[in-house]
Parts: structure tokens; sequence; C-alpha cells
């Protein structure tokens, strides 16, 4: 039984590099918390030779365990405090992408802007076909395994469009091909002239 009780620190410490090899494997599961408490018991009680008993380990990996928990979450390492996670399929509704596969009412695939992990979505249209490369959004995200989309072309507004012409005409004044291609602007009399 000695011989057990003094490889133990070496046995955490194996098993801390193997649940940290997991989660690089498997990004996201948090077997990296678990892994670097077991690490750190380990390699201290290495250090401590046979002061390490089985109470010390276990307080050790509980004390470790506390801070990697603490600081996984202050760091955050998957980004963004939870705000880019998809919590329910709700969320998915006004969220835009691009068309992967031609949609129609009964067949196609979508990538989502915002999608995650797995950006892509089997969709539907609600009226009609959106070939493929067509930007749409999200107006119904069903259960989350199909979505039904819209193009967004279509579903724009008065307001939108005119943003999008007084971009387009803001764009043709700057740049000095649409100047070519138009011919030169015909000039305007001013009074300045008769002052």
């Amino acid at each position: 039984m000695a011989p057990l009780l003094d490889s133990l620190p070496l046995l955490l410490l194996v098993a801390g590099i193997g649940l940290a090899i997991a989660e690089a494997l498997i990004p996201g599961a948090h077997f990296i918390v678990l892994g670097v408490a077991l690490v750190l018991a380990g390699f201290v009680g290495l250090l401590l030779g046979p002061a390490a008993s089985p109470l010390v380990l276990a307080a050790l990996v509980l004390g470790f365990g506390a801070a990697s928990l603490y600081a996984y979450r202050e760091l955050d390492l998957y980004g963004g405090k939870g705000v880019a996670r998809t919590s329910d399929s709700d969320s998915l509704k006004g969220q835009t992408g691009r068309v992967t596969e031609r949609v129609t009412t009964h067949d196609g695939q979508i990538k989502l802007h915002d999608g995650g992990f797995n950006p892509y979505y089997a969709a539907r249209s609600i009226h009609g076909e959106i070939p493929e490369g067509t930007e749409v959004m999200v107006v119904d995200p069903g259960g989350g395994n199909v979505v039904k989309v819209e193009a967004l072309e279509a579903i724009e507004d008065p307001i939108d469009r005119q943003l999008r012409e007084g971009r387009a005409e803001a764009d043709a004044e700057t740049d000095p091909q649409a100047d070519a291609q138009t011919g030169p602007e015909p000039e305007r009399e001013t009074d300045t002239e008769g002052a």
C-alpha cells in the first residue's frame, strides 16, 4: 500500500495532463479546470514528498480546483462572457447570414454570420426561391434545427432603401471613375459675379 501512496502525486500529475489534452481535443468541455487542479496538486505533492498524504493532496486538489475555476470564469477563455452564445432558438431570430445551398420552401442551407461553433443551418424560405450567395435574415427560428429565412432585400423597408441609395450617391461623388463614366458635371451659374 505504501508504494501506491508514494506514487499518488505522480498519478495526479499524469491524470491532470491527460485532462488538459482532452480539453485541447474537445474545447469547451471544462476538463481544463480539473486538469489544472490535478497537475498543480500533483506537482506540489511531488515537491512535498512523504508529507503529501492523501488528505493533503485532496485539500490541494480542492483548493487548486476552486482557484482554477475562478480563473477560468474570469479569463473567459472561450470569449464574450456568454454574450455570443446561442441560449435558445429564439436568439436566432433576426440573425443574418448567406445562402450556401439554394433555399426553397422545402430545402436549402445557410451559414449565419454569428452562428457559433457550427454556423450552418438547414433553411426554408417563406415563399419562393433564394439563390446561393444571397444575404438572408432569420425570420422564424423554428426549433433551431430548420430556420425560415427571407432575403434581406425582400424585407428592406423604405428607410433602408433611402439609406442605401444615399450611400450609393455619396460613393459616386467620391469615386473619380464614376465621374468619368457619367461625363463632366455641367457648370453652374453662380451669383458671385454680380456681387
